[in-house]
């Protein structure tokens, strides 16, 4: 493998499928991301620990180590668990799509998918990504701190806190709800403030992560609201 461009973002991609590999690998080098490959989970995990992509292409039917597992390995790393992950199937099912979004995949895109949608898509996760790297700070409402400069959340009060680290967008969902105590938004408006315009995903995609969320820090804390959306309690 060729030195890699030290100023440039690492892309790690997983596939079993050679002509996907070499395809995707010389395509995001032409815009100008370091590439990373693996054929299978194990190498997946071997290669995120060693290189700590900035974001992860993962397929699901690869031997060996299959991307549901892959995934789920990742999240549960204190070190890799805020990797954006694009996962990729040749399977369309609803259940397949949920399964890939509860093991933490950001976003689900179903082969055939054309290299301009994975590229497109790539830019949008890692746009996404940096804008939660901007500023430092810290939010507390009720008996939660959200640090973003750290993405930890604390729970509980009195030098009693229990210290959790969420998955990236299980994270920026719980900061952006918690920023806006009472207000209620949309599916869509959180997609869009928390994936950004530009990333594809489905309404679905909140109503996981949300419930992922409720299952770590409890069900008190967010709110849904029949037939509009989610609030963060007042």
């Amino acid at each position: 493998m060729e030195e890699s461009r030290t100023d440039a973002l690492t892309i790690l991609v997983v596939d079993d499928e050679e002509d996907l590999l070499d395809l995707l690998e010389y395509n995001l080098e032409q815009e100008g991301y370091n590439t990373v490959l693996a054929r299978d989970g194990v190498e997946a995990l071997d290669a995120a620990r060693e290189e700590a992509p900035d974001l992860i292409i993962l397929d699901i039917m690869m031997p060996r180590m299959d991307g549901i597992e892959a995934c789920r390995r990742l999240r549960k790393d204190a070190h890799l668990r805020t990797i954006p992950i694009m996962m990729l199937t040749a399977r369309s099912e609803e259940e397949d799509q949920v399964a890939g979004l509860d093991v933490g995949a950001d976003i689900y895109l179903s082969k055939p998918v054309s290299v301009s949608v994975i590229l497109s898509q790539t830019k949008a996760l890692l746009r996404s990504a940096r804008r939660y790297e901007v500023a430092p700070d810290k939010l507390s409402v009720h008996d939660l701190t959200v640090d973003r400069d750290r993405y930890l959340v604390y729970q509980g009060e009195n030098g009693e806190e229990e210290e959790m680290r969420l998955p990236r967008k299980e994270f920026e969902l719980l900061y952006f709800l918690a920023s806006h105590p009472g207000k209620v938004f949309s599916r869509q408006e959180i997609l869009d403030e928390v994936w950004g315009p530009d990333v594809y995903v489905v309404d679905r995609t909140v109503d996981v992560h949300v419930r992922k969320i409720r299952e770590k820090i409890g069900s008190k804390y967010i709110e849904t609201v029949k037939g509009v959306g989610y609030k963060f309690k007042e």
